[in-house]
């Protein structure tokens, strides 16, 4: 077991997702982004139903998305124990991810990695909407997790 206490469940049929290639990502993000030892995050690969259903709900949106993050709140989706702290909940939309690894023309798994990392950017507090600086930041750093995996591209 590693620093973090990562749970990943994929909520939908596939046999296309290294789980723990995205557990170790994810320890290499929160490590590097100086994340406190022993914090929680929880990830569900879900499908576009699900995801549409979570952005309505959760940000008023009414469509399918790629990936939503949802920082440690009282009414989130996965409940995380009591006295442990959590980063937050990332929800990944499986069909959606295929749809642009295909058009990117890149493998699953770079798709992926880089909702992965994006979505636990936004938990450590990145943002890319308010400001050319700020996705030129937030940008920057999924390049420095996903660039030395070969896995950068642009989204």
């Amino acid at each position: 077991m590693g620093a973090y206490d990562i749970s990943i469940e994929v909520a939908v049929e596939t046999n296309a997702i290294d789980i723990r290639e995205l557990r170790a990502l994810s320890e290499k993000v929160m490590s590097g982004e100086n994340v406190a030892a022993g914090t929680a995050l929880a990830v569900i690969i879900t499908d576009d139903e699900e995801m549409r259903r979570m952005n309505r709900e959760f940000l008023g949106i009414d469509e399918p998305t790629d990936v939503l993050s949802f920082p440690d709140e009282a009414n989130d989706f996965v409940q995380g124990v009591a006295d442990e702290p959590l980063l937050g909940d990332i929800a990944i939309a499986l069909p959606t991810a295929e749809r642009q690894a295909r058009a990117a023309g890149h493998p699953l798994a770079a798709e992926l990695a880089h909702l992965l990392v994006h979505g636990i950017l936004h938990l450590c507090g990145y943002d890319h909407v308010d400001s050319v600086e700020d996705e030129a930041n937030m940008r920057a750093r999924e390049e420095h997790y996903l660039g030395d995996l070969g896995l950068a591209h642009s989204h």
